[in-house]
């Protein structure tokens, strides 16, 4: 596995990228709002279009995610499944889990509790 990290927006949103086999795991550390949603979508975009055919977001460093973020996240599930793949989220804060929740967002994404169970969902 390789491992990567991503520049950070006046250091409140850092994201880290590695690979497992044929998917990609990203795990953004910090706020995802509009002042920093760049740096989560750059790396998104760049795992899918390297080839991650499964993307699995690891949230559980996700301290808050905002509608901007929500949307750097939907546009990335359609980038991946227009692929062949998607993008699976893992382990979200209940704070972050509410945003989904109340969007309704929950229902098109793949969510696991863990990131250990989206990876081993995906290699079965």
């Amino acid at each position: 596995m390789d491992r990567g990290m991503v520049g950070s927006a006046r250091g409140r949103l850092n994201v880290a990228v590695r690979r497992d086999g044929s998917s990609a795991i990203v795990t953004p550390v910090g706020e995802l709002d509009h002042h920093t949603a760049d740096v989560l979508r750059e790396p998104l975009e760049t795992a899918i279009a390297d080839g991650g055919v499964h993307v699995v977001l690891d949230c559980s460093r996700l301290d808050f995610c905002d509608s901007t973020g929500l949307n750097v996240l939907l546009g990335a599930r359609l980038q991946a499944e227009a692929g062949g793949g998607g993008i699976h989220l893992a382990a979200m804060q209940p704070v972050v889990a509410r945003v989904f929740e109340i969007t309704g967002a929950e229902a098109v994404f793949t969510v696991h509790e863990t990131l250990d169970a989206a990876l081993a969902g995906l290699a079965g």
